[in-house]
């Protein structure tokens, strides 16, 4: 049977967009997709959701990427789900040894029961069945529910300020010596015995932080919380875009203190090198899969505001040819160059040996396949990694680090990127 789509008036959009997620809340697998009404420069949904799964493709590293191609042929419906970081192991001769307590699956799609779209003036819900007007008055009726439940958080770190610093020094050795030129190196935070209400948390990071590539995403009793600014990939006809960010810096507490941060992060040459070599690389992957000539620059290293920080974004576009299947643009692009640095083998492997457990879900993707073959993929940054069943919390952040970097403000860059989520979690 065939999806169809019914529409139904909303007459108040950010109530809708609540009980959306309240109702979401109730399965077992959901996917939620908000863009805050951020202007993205390009085209997408404001709000996307998905539910249920009535058919899934769970796969670790090695055939992944053809076996979700036989998924998505299989079905021509819309698809929902997750790349993690580790299929870099697919996409290029690698292994991983370090820990992983949360316990992602490598690849996970599903074909969901039901799919809403939320516009300022519609809900359009798509199903097989002819339950539309039943599933729209359940949800307009979703009364969100406060949990009386406060995070009860004991955060770690993997790293002390020390032993950071004396890891990037030494990553500094290996592009002395031409190992690399950029490599994006991470720190985990997180806590063993974690008492949370998922909800509640990413309600609560999305006040923090109403960034453009936010995602509730939950696999049973995994949860991904996530309050990204950064798209990966997407797919609008014949056109691919990716949106690398690369270049931060705090907000000021006041307009005139906070004019100069964004004036000093255009005029950075650390984070002005930063992003054009990472645009080097993007151009470099979206070559491998557009058709020749036509992989151009729209922006280059454009300044963009968020609620504790100025980001630095370029965009890269290119024409795909038609029939290229989205499994090949996104094998040849995973995992992103903001999040890995170049050349991108060698820095995954300096990653492997220096960071001290398994990147998993962080700075994978999160995102959609539709029926017509369009998709759209955020990465997954600024966010919250939590296991229910061993109560297992976890958050990342890193920075690019180069042969001029100063370890010291790279560690406090780290310490920046973590502040809205550690706000969320101390209640």
């Amino acid at each position: 049977m065939k999806r169809t789509f019914c529409s139904f008036p909303v007459h108040d959009f950010l109530q809708t967009k609540e009980r959306m997620l309240n109702w979401a809340n109730q399965f077992g697998i959901c996917c939620f997709l908000d863009n805050h009404q951020y202007p993205n420069r390009v085209g997408s949904f404001e709000c996307i959701l998905a539910v249920n799964a009535a058919d899934a493709v769970q796969v670790a590293a090695g055939r992944a990427f053809e076996q979700l191609q036989a998924f998505v042929d299989r079905h021509n419906d819309w698809c929902f789900g997750h790349l993690g970081y580790d299929l870099k192991n697919e996409t290029e001769d690698l292994q991983s040894g370090n820990a992983d307590f949360v316990k992602f699956d490598d690849l996970f799609f599903f074909i969901p029961e039901i799919v809403l779209i939320l516009r300022h003036d519609e809900l359009l819900i798509g199903m097989k069945d002819r339950q539309h007007k039943a599933v729209a008055m359940s949800v307009f009726n979703s009364m969100p529910v406060t949990s009386p439940l406060l995070p009860s958080v004991k955060i770690k770190s993997r790293f002390t300020r020390a032993a950071y610093i004396d890891a990037v020094r030494q990553l500094q050795q290996h592009i002395l010596r031409g190992d690399c030129y950029e490599v994006n190196f991470c720190q985990e935070f997180y806590s063993n015995n974690a008492i949370i209400d998922p909800l509640q948390v990413y309600r609560s990071l999305s006040r923090e932080s109403p960034n453009p590539f936010s995602c509730y995403y939950r696999v049973n009793g995994k949860y991904l919380l996530c309050a990204s600014p950064e798209r990966f990939l997407c797919k609008e006809g014949n056109r691919l875009i990716s949106q690398p960010v690369k270049g931060t810096i705090g907000r000021g507490k006041d307009a005139g203190t906070d004019g100069l941060n964004k004036a000093a992060l255009m005029k950075s040459a650390k984070d002005r090198s930063e992003n054009i070599m990472v645009v080097d690389l993007v151009r470099n992957d979206l070559s491998r899969v557009c058709a020749e000539g036509s992989v151009r620059v729209e922006e280059l290293m454009g300044i963009y505001s968020f609620p504790q920080v100025y980001q630095m974004i370029s965009t890269i576009s290119g024409e795909v040819e038609k029939g290229t299947h989205v499994t090949d643009l996104l094998k040849a692009t995973f995992p992103m160059g903001s999040m890995t640095g170049a050349p991108k083998k060698r820095v995954m492997q300096l990653i492997e040996q220096y960071e001290r457990t398994k990147r998993g879900l962080f700075s994978g993707a999160v995102g959609y396949i539709s029926p017509g073959k369009d998709m759209d993929f955020n990465v997954v940054i600024r966010s919250i990694l939590y296991n229910a069943v061993n109560r297992y919390l976890s958050f990342q952040t890193g920075s690019a680090i180069t042969y001029y970097s100063r370890a010291e403000d790279e560690y406090e860059e780290c310490l920046l990127k973590a502040e809205a989520i550690k706000r969320v979690l101390n209640g």
